[in-house]
Parts: C-alpha cells; structure tokens; sequence
C-alpha cells in the first residue's frame, strides 16, 4: 500500500523567532520520505513566498509534489508557537490555504492506498468533504492520528471520523476529552470499532490496545536533553506508519517509534534536513 498522506502544511512560527516548516501531515510524510517510502502528501499552499518555500523544501528533499495545491485566494497556513518548559502550545490561523483542499485536484489514486490523516484537516467544511472520497477509497485502511486543538474540534465531528477506521492514535488527554464515559482504551476502541488504538503518554511511554489481546506497553529509555516537543507525535506516527507498511512485528514497532519520538524532541521543530539524521535512525533498524 502507498501512504497517503491529507492535511495541513504550515510554518510553525517560535518565540525566538525561528520558522520551521510543520504541519503534522506535512511531519508524517517527510519523515516517511526520509525513510524510504514514497507518501503522496495531499495538501493546499497560497501562491506566496511560503507556500514557494514548502513546495522548494519538498523538492530538495525529493518528495513528490503532485498532491500540493496551489491557491490564488488563501494564504499559506502558520501557526505561533509558545513554549512553557519545552511543552508546546498552538494558535493556529484560521482560514488558511490547507483549509480549501480541492478534491478535483487529487491526483488520481490508482494502487492500494493507507490513508492517513489527523482531526485537524477535517476544521473547515471545504477540506473536510474532500477527505469523504479518500476515506471510501481506502476501504478502511485508515490512520487516525487525533489530534485535538482548541477551538478546532466538536466531539460530533470527531466521533463520525473515528467509527470505522483501522488504527487510531491518541494520547491520555485526548481519550479523557472523546471518551463518552470512563477513558477506557479498550472500552474505547471498542466503540469505534478499530482494529488497534495506540494510546501515548508522554513521559510514560505509549501502549497499543487490540481485541482479545494483551496489551503491548513501552516505555522511553534513558534521558535525552529536550529542545521542544513539537513534533514527538508526529513522530512516533510515523513509525508506526513504517511499521505498518513493512510489516513489523508490534513490539519492533513501538519501540522503534518511541525511540525516534525520543531523537526528534533532540530537534527545534519536528523535522530535518540533515539526511544523517535519519541514516542513523534506518541504520539502527538493522536496514
């Protein structure tokens, strides 16, 4: 299956005045790129200097930009980032180019496909109806990566996009908020009928709840010296997007996607540029 990814792409903007490109979809499917894959990121960017520069950024990193839009009437999404000890904390500008993705302009999709997306990319009702085909067209072969922010998020609309999609990610806050009674992951995820919920807890590591099944728990090893956060999730997604695709074993999985979720806090901002960043990563996969 070839990893689709559909959502934002923008520029996280940091007190210290620092801009690094971001967006989550946009993180997945680089990371994805770096790895060895070959995502199809589904995005919107305004006729305008930063949506030049993602489109630029993508292509010097040899990612494929037949799935960039480009608009004429919406700038370029960015987000102001604040920190308070090194957690993040997000405004994110409404009514940006990544809103108004065009289902017209979807290249067509003819493989097997693994849909990925996050809560986020469904905020405005445009982009929200040109997910509606993809989600049929993956016939379930969906990832979910929730990821909540405020006011962005009704838990209506958010529970019709969990029923019925494979692999859903969260973590322990956001359980709390779309549970309609006790956050119960395997109560949960019963109820929206995944196959695998992957529950993230921070500091404490992260677990993959299925049916009938014990549940498989990780925890970080050692410590690592955090520039921010931003981006940890994204992350760890991704590997579980590799390990998916490659058919890894859960344990390989989770480990391998909480120890770069521990690489990347190492970073301000969720991605590189640095190549041997991500050698050293596939390196220690053994391949």
């Amino acid at each position: 299956m070839r990893p689709i990814i559909f959502g934002e792409v923008l520029f996280d903007r940091f007190p210290d005045g620092s801009v690094v490109l971001g967006g989550a979809p946009f993180n997945v499917a680089w990371n994805l790129h770096a790895f060895g894959l070959n995502p199809l990121l589904i995005s919107r960017v305004g006729d305008d200097p930063l949506g030049r520069e993602i489109r630029g950024a993508m292509q010097a990193h040899g990612m494929e930009c037949s799935g960039l839009q480009l608009d004429s009437a919406h700038p370029t999404g960015t987000v102001e980032v604040t920190l308070d000890k090194g957690q993040p904390s997000y405004e994110i500008v409404a009514e940006r180019a990544w809103d108004f993705i065009d289902h017209r302009q979807i290249p067509p999709l003819r493989e097997p496909l693994l849909l990925y997306h996050g809560s986020l990319a469904a905020r405005h009702a445009v982009s929200a109806e040109s997910l509606r085909p993809l989600r049929k067209r993956a016939e379930g072969a969906i990832f979910f990566d929730v990821n909540l922010r405020d006011p962005w998020w009704s838990r209506e609309q958010l529970t019709a996009l969990l029923h019925g999609v494979r692999w859903i990610k969260l973590n322990d806050a956001e359980l709390e908020s779309l549970a309609t009674a006790q956050a119960d992951p395997a109560a949960c995820r019963a109820a929206w009928g995944s196959e695998q919920l992957i529950l993230t807890r921070g500091e404490a590591g992260a677990e993959l709840w299925r049916a009938n099944a014990p549940v498989v728990r990780i925890a970080p090893s050692g410590r690592v010296v955090v520039a921010d956060t931003v981006g940890a999730g994204d992350a760890f997604a991704s590997v579980l997007l590799v390990g998916l695709l490659r058919s890894w074993s859960l344990a390989d999985t989770l480990h391998r996607a909480q120890a770069f979720a521990s690489q990347v806090v190492t970073l301000r901002g969720a991605t590189t540029t640095d190549r041997a960043f991500y050698r050293r990563v596939v390196e220690g996969w053994g391949g």
